[in-house]
């Protein structure tokens, strides 16, 4: 077999161009001094302040510019934890809490958002916010459904406001590497990526329960349908179709997102699904706990998205005619075949888990009025793929699928399922 041999100034020079969204990571955010003019402070409101947003938040708080000043979560005790962590990085008390987002977006000091909620209210978080003026920065997947997927990319491109998804990967060194090697042909013609993600969880049967004081249970359903509180559907709201998608999306889309990136085909996707799930039929969780879609684009590449396995042995493989390069999620480790292409690579800095340079690139964008390196078009595209598999597990048949449509072909009950019907008085 016939190997490609590049000189390191022909992979990178021919790689420049597949890169022009660069890693921002101002030297202030590392470590360097110097204070910030009030001119070029950034406000910062908070929605929905969980897990995620714990970690997310501290590195926009490394960001000199940034100030944590308000956060709006549907717990009290999340408000005040946000609080908390925001007046005492600036010695003050002018974190402010919102028990409703909406009073937050209405503040005018408020220059950007940091959406971390989960699914439900991802796209009508970032709308809200895009016609009060705010730019965004929202937790994946972007949305519930491939409606408010449109509908985001949509709204953002009418308003001109600033939004970066949270694939933060686009950010991170090892698959900015992954994404050369692919652009730059050193693996041949792609013809497969393999996207592994891990299996996903059964969840056992619980008995309805008062709701806890100081949680807003009505707020945190938002625009789903009301079901009665308990504390497995509240925590594992991932695996129940009217809060979430499983693993196949909530891991998905970053793989999804990537394949795109690479593939050069950030406004399409595949043309056809085809696949199978395994369930739990004594389950309370509704999201497959195995799974495999084939997704085919136009001119025959796959995807081949898959939810198996372990957390820790995730990863994304390009497969091309002349090789193949693989970034394994779980430790930071880039493989391929030959191997002699790992010696272009320079030692990672940081993994996955990182968004400082995610943020970098929000916040230089938010100066530039550039799109950043992860737009709404981009990003709906990406997770539009992981909906579409969804969909055709849940129906068990193949599908066709018109990219530029938006649409499945020659199957209502599959269209009926892009979009879905949201609980009074929340619409898109």
């Amino acid at each position: 077999m016939r190997r490609h041999v590049v000189s390191r100034r022909r992979f990178l020079g021919a790689t420049a161009a597949a890169m022009a969204a660069p890693m921002v990571v101002p030297a202030r955010a590392l470590g360097a001094g110097g204070a910030v003019p009030p001119s070029e402070q950034i406000a910062l409101g908070v929605i929905g302040y969980g897990g995620r947003c714990r970690h997310v938040l501290s590195h926009f708080m490394l960001f000199d510019e940034v100030r944590c000043l308000a956060v709006s979560d549907c717990k009290a005790k999340q408000r005040q934890a946000c609080k908390a962590v925001a007046d005492r990085k600036y010695g003050n008390k002018d974190c402010k809490t919102h028990p409703d987002f909406r009073e937050l977006l209405a503040r005018p000091d408020i220059d950007a958002v940091l959406i971390a909620t989960g699914d439900r209210w991802h796209t009508l978080a970032s709308i809200h916010a895009a016609k009060a003026g705010k730019d965004v920065y929202s937790e994946k997947p972007i949305s519930l459904t491939i409606e408010e997927g449109r509908a985001l990319a949509d709204t953002f491109q009418r308003y001109g406001g600033i939004y970066q998804a949270g694939h933060q990967r686009r950010s991170v060194d090892v698959y900015r590497f992954q994404n050369e090697v692919v652009r730059s042909g050193m693996i041949g013609k792609v013809h497969t990526i393999i996207c592994r993600n891990w299996a996903g969880p059964v969840i056992r049967p619980e008995a309805p329960r008062p709701v806890p004081k100081g949680f807003d249970y009505d707020m945190w359903l938002g625009p789903t349908p009301w079901h009665p509180y308990t504390n497995a559907r509240v925590r594992g709201w991932n695996y129940f179709w009217d809060t979430g998608a499983g693993p196949l999306i909530g891991m998905g889309c970053h793989y999804t997102d990537i394949a795109q990136w690479g593939l050069d085909r950030d406004d399409t996707g595949p043309i056809t699904y085809e696949g199978t799930a395994t369930w739990d039929p004594n389950a309370f969780s509704e999201t497959p706990v195995t799974a495999e879609v084939v997704c085919t684009y136009a001119d025959g590449v796959k995807i081949l998205l898959q939810s198996q396995g372990a957390f820790k042995d995730r990863f994304i493989r390009f497969v091309g005619t002349e090789g193949w390069v693989q970034v394994d999620d779980g430790t930071n480790v880039v493989a391929a075949e030959p191997a002699s292409i790992l010696r272009h690579r320079e030692v990672a800095r940081r993994g996955y888990r990182h968004t400082i340079g995610h943020i970098g690139n929000l916040l230089e964008c938010m100066r530039t009025r550039q799109p950043t390196v992860c737009d709404p078009e981009s990003a709906h595209r990406a997770t539009t793929i992981c909906h579409a598999a969804n969909i055709c597990l849940r129906l068990g048949r193949s599908l066709r699928w018109d990219p530029k449509a938006e649409r499945f072909l020659g199957d209502p009950e599959a269209n009926q399922m892009i979009s879905r019907a949201m609980r009074a008085p929340w619409t898109l």
